[in-house]
């Protein structure tokens, strides 16, 4: 049977339907890390298991087609950090941005996905638009001494999920969600001002190496049956 809807109104559903998708997978990564089913997705976003594997023919595929999106959304808030006029409110917006966007929720894939070229161009992208964010506050004596751009990956990483929020979600506590929402802006708030120079002395212990940040996504060997 065909389907007689208008060829406009068909790519509108598909777009809201990955979007929903996108986001459903998003979601469940969050509750259940890499071993997220494709189920579970496709129930999340309130969809069939067939369209999910119309428009992604593996979970890898999805999963790699997300990985994209958040490094692209990186990118376009590192770009419009360095465009700000003071080197650090350029900072501070990128790294509350990428926050806000749940960047950090991708973590559980590190290593079980294939990074694609494509992902790798955008991942080197990322990091040189970083640098210079890093670097010109830095020039401009607005970052704390020490810190480095392997240590605003990881703060956003780890900032980047919200414990709390997943669990009131999964709990339906609807009526707790701002509340939770405001703490965690709060928490975000406290955690970048700890990178303003005006705390003297650099952060303890050695810095991290972006070897640390970037090597779990180095794809891991299936384990032997």
């Amino acid at each position: 049977m065909t389907d007689s809807r208008p060829r406009g109104r068909r790519q509108a559903e598909a777009e809201r339907n990955d979007r929903a998708l996108l986001q459903a997978a998003r979601e469940v990564l969050a509750a259940d890390g890499a071993h997220a089913s494709v189920a579970a997705i496709a129930a999340r976003a309130g969809v069939g298991i067939g369209s999910l594997y119309r428009r992604y023919r593996t979970k890898d595929e999805l999963f790699q087609r997300l990985s994209a999106l958040s490094l692209d959304h990186w990118n376009a808030a590192a770009e419009r950090g360095l465009a700000a006029d003071d080197p650090w409110e350029g900072l501070a917006a990128f790294i509350t941005a990428c926050v806000e966007f749940g960047q950090g929720s991708l973590s559980p894939i590190a290593g079980a996905i294939e990074v694609t070229e494509k992902m790798r161009a955008k991942s080197d992208r990322g990091d040189e638009l970083l640098d210079a964010l890093v670097a010109r506050a830095r020039e401009a004596g607005a970052l704390r001494p020490g810190v480095t751009a392997v240590d605003v990956s990881l703060l956003v990483e780890q900032l980047g999920t919200s414990p709390l929020l997943d669990q009131l979600r999964r709990q339906g506590r609807d009526d707790l969600l701002d509340e939770a929402a405001g703490a965690r802006a709060r928490l975000v708030a406290i955690a970048v001002d700890g990178l303003r120079a005006v705390h003297a002395e650099p952060p303890p212990g050695h810095a991290p190496t972006r070897r640390l940040y970037t090597e779990r996504w180095r794809r891991r060997p299936e384990p032997a049956g």
